[in-house]
């Protein structure tokens, strides 16, 4: 039978109608929570958030923070349910790369065409006003909230203040563990049968430090960059906040000579920042209380499948696919994960089994390729930026593409500013990688890096390809 709709119905408006209104838990009101909730409410449901922690916007915030780098594909997401806008007023655009080599000027890179940038936004600002945002639409959260178990099969979650105190119970037609890479919800799920699930953790740590704005309000660094200070197996980066600080992080070996270990007092940190980072030195008390004030985290690269169970509970985001940062990319993915979850909810309508089906076939792909990319983009970030010749070949790239952009579109930019599929960016990244290898090889290549020569050896190994 054919439904005939009014012409100023909205599509978001064709697509409830096609939902039967369910209660939907979401488990974690960081920024995926909060960015499902908004989608999920705009479709005609029932949400309640849990949180073990506090509400955000009543605490200060941890000092375990990587600014925010948003791309397309976060764009994207928020565009589809109209809150892109209200989040670019507190985003700052960086169009390049700025980097600090000891014993040479600044140079930029910028990152791809012109106009084009990633976005830096406080993760601690952002998640207030995502919450904002998910409470205005008629979300609920309830805050403090711990869930201890989940049954899977009803979607029945049990929360209390301790694992051994009394807990509540509450029914639901649907669960979301948006908790992270140590979720509760997958948890549970890990101890069925045919479960796979892996952790990596990184040799590297990181720790939150801050350059704080000139008196003026101004920044010290030039705003509209990523900075980065690569040293070999381990780095500094400064990402710029709206109200003139930075947000700066530094990587560095849990253990070895030099580590985190191994610096263990004020001096210490104080000589560490002198000795390799000589371009902050305005800034050394600060970063060495910041040293001592902000606790060390580990990183991990987390895996596993299947991440739905039948068509009561599906994880999104980091629960399924936490990753390095190393690619500014997981919240991205994460909120690349609604908007894949939300085109299949248009497709299937009540169906929710067939959703989450068709959702963890699609995105598991595209999940492990943005590992595998992020895990590499470290050791570029940290090695390869200060090497001549890899800045070369990027250069070679660079100038290859621009009289060419029908022929070659680099790996970072397919994955930045592009919403091809992660898995897709790395195949025809390494495809590249491989023409290059040869070029590189080409005798004099420092002195005709942009000759008609080396520009005909690409174009006739992409034929080969």
């Amino acid at each position: 039978m054919l439904v005939h709709l009014p012409s100023n119905l909205t599509i978001l408006q064709a697509l409830i109608m096609r939902q039967t209104s369910k209660d939907i838990a979401i488990i974690g009101s960081g920024l995926i929570g909060s960015l499902l909730a908004i989608y999920l409410k705009r479709l005609g449901h029932n949400i309640t958030v849990f949180d073990r922690r506090p509400d955000i916007r009543t605490i200060e915030f941890s000092g375990r923070s990587i600014n925010l780098a948003m791309s397309n594909r976060g764009w994207k997401s928020l565009r589809e349910v109209g809150i892109e806008k209200e989040i670019k007023k507190i985003a700052i655009p960086l169009y390049k790369r700025a980097m600090h080599v000891n014993g040479k000027p600044v140079y930029f890179q910028k990152y791809g065409k012109e106009g084009e940038a990633i976005w830096s936004i406080s993760r601690g600002l952002l998640n207030k006003k995502m919450i904002d945002l998910a409470e205005s639409t008629g979300v609920i959260f309830r805050f403090n909230e711990k869930v201890w178990d989940i049954d899977l099969p009803e979607a029945r979650l049990y929360t209390g203040a301790t694992e051994k105190g009394a807990w509540k119970a509450y029914n639901y037609d649907i669960v979301f563990g948006c908790d992270g890479a140590f979720s509760r919800i997958r948890h549970k799920m890990q101890r069925r049968s045919r479960f796979d699930y892996s952790q990596d953790f990184i040799e590297v740590g990181y720790k939150e430090l801050t350059i704080p704005a000139n008196d003026d309000g101004t920044h010290k660094l030039d705003k509209n960059s990523f900075h980065i200070w690569p040293r070999g197996n381990f780095m500094f980066i400064a990402m710029p906040n709206q109200d003139g600080s930075f947000t700066c992080t530094l990587f560095l070996p849990f253990e070895g000579e030099i580590s985190f270990e191994n610096i263990k007092t004020k001096p210490q940190a104080k000589e560490f920042f002198k000795t390799y980072f000589p371009d902050v030195i305005k800034e050394i008390d600060n970063l060495a209380g910041d040293f001592f004030k902000n606790p060390t985290s580990a990183m991990v690269t987390m895996k596993c499948y299947p991440w739905t169970y039948w068509d009561k509970v599906a994880l999104v985001g980091d629960s399924a696919h936490a990753i390095v940062p190393f690619y500014g990319q997981g919240m991205n993915a994460g909120f690349e994960d609604i908007y894949v979850l939300n085109e299949l909810i248009s497709k299937y309508g009540d169906d929710w089994e067939h959703i989450f089906q068709e959702y963890q076939k699609k995105r598991k792909p595209d999940a492990d390729a943005i590992a595998e990319l992020s895990f590499r983009n470290f050791i570029e970030m940290s090695s390869k930026t200060a090497d001549p010749l890899f800045l070369l070949q990027k250069k070679i790239e660079k100038h290859f593409a621009k009289k060419h952009p029908d022929k070659w579109i680099p790996v970072y930019s397919r994955v930045t500013f592009s919403d091809q599929p992660y898995s897709e960016a790395l195949a025809i990244g390494d495809w590249q990688e491989r023409i290059m290898e040869q070029v590189m090889q080409i005798p004099n290549i420092e002195s005709k890096w942009d000759s008609r020569e080396v520009e005909e050896k690409i174009l006739e190994l992409l034929k080969q390809d």
